[in-house]
């Protein structure tokens, strides 16, 4: 499962699609605090795509330490406008800067 945190309607859009056409089954949030709340009844995700400023208190810095501590398997992508900050992502972590590039996100058969 892929789950995908962007408070952009159309940049969400075209990750999710891109997701989909390779395989995933995608859960989508517009907010931290919402994907969040899933994490604590679907803990087991594969992939975590989140933008880092989102609409709400809680970021993409922040849903990205819960998944990745409930999930240490988890890969996580951060696809933002802002720029990285190296202390705050996550080990191993991808971060592309928008637009991203659909085409660097994993299929299910590559995590």
């Amino acid at each position: 499962m892929a789950v995908v945190v962007e408070d952009e309607w159309a940049i969400r859009m075209q990750i999710v699609d891109t997701l989909l056409d390779t395989g995933w089954t995608v859960e989508e949030f517009t907010s931290g605090e919402r994907a969040m709340e899933f994490l604590d009844t679907e803990p087991r995700v594969a992939l975590l795509v989140t933008d880092i400023r989102l609409a709400g208190s809680v970021t993409g810095w922040d849903v990205a330490e819960a998944y990745r501590k409930a999930n240490p398997e988890a890969k996580v992508f951060y696809c933002s406008g802002n720029p990285p900050i190296k202390a705050r992502q996550v080990p191993e972590s991808v971060f592309m800067p928008k637009p991203c590039r659909m085409d660097a996100l994993p299929s299910p058969n590559a995590v």
